[in-house]
């Protein structure tokens, strides 16, 4: 593979609840190899159907308020019609209209040129599947 772009898939275990899980670090120990101190963009891509990925501030309490306002908006209930796994599954598949799978971020310095409070988060809504995988791609 070029020097140029430069790939690697994470393995990231969510559980059996609804989580937002920051892969902020993640992407900035990536960057460190794979950017080597250039500029460039970073693509986050969740190769799941229902998961997604968002650029949101974590740790007071904008993490949960994204749950809330994912329940308010997609319900867990029986109106779906996609009915497989647990109850109210189908707004699972559903997640990534609201919730694109992927994201692109600019890389300056071999660093991502995030704003103070923002964070790279995973967002997965389905408590059906435990185990998910992130693509991590630098070109650069």
């Amino acid at each position: 593979m070029s020097e140029a772009f430069t790939t690697r898939m994470l393995n990231v275990t969510t559980g059996s609840r609804e989580r937002v899980v920051d892969l902020t670090a993640d992407c900035e120990e990536f960057l460190r190899e794979a950017a080597a101190g250039r500029d460039g963009l970073l693509n986050i891509f969740v190769p799941h159907a229902t998961a997604g990925v968002a650029v949101i501030e974590t740790g007071s309490g904008s993490d949960d308020d994204l749950l809330t306002t994912l329940h308010t908006l997609l319900p867990a209930d029986d109106r779906w019609q996609h009915r497989h796994g647990s109850p109210g599954h189908g707004r699972d598949h559903v997640l990534p209209a609201f919730v694109p799978p992927h994201a692109t971020l600019p890389v300056i310095g071999g660093h991502l040129e995030l704003g103070t409070w923002q964070s790279v988060c995973l967002v997965d809504t389905n408590r059906d599947n435990p185990d998910r995988k992130v693509r991590l791609s630098f070109l650069g």
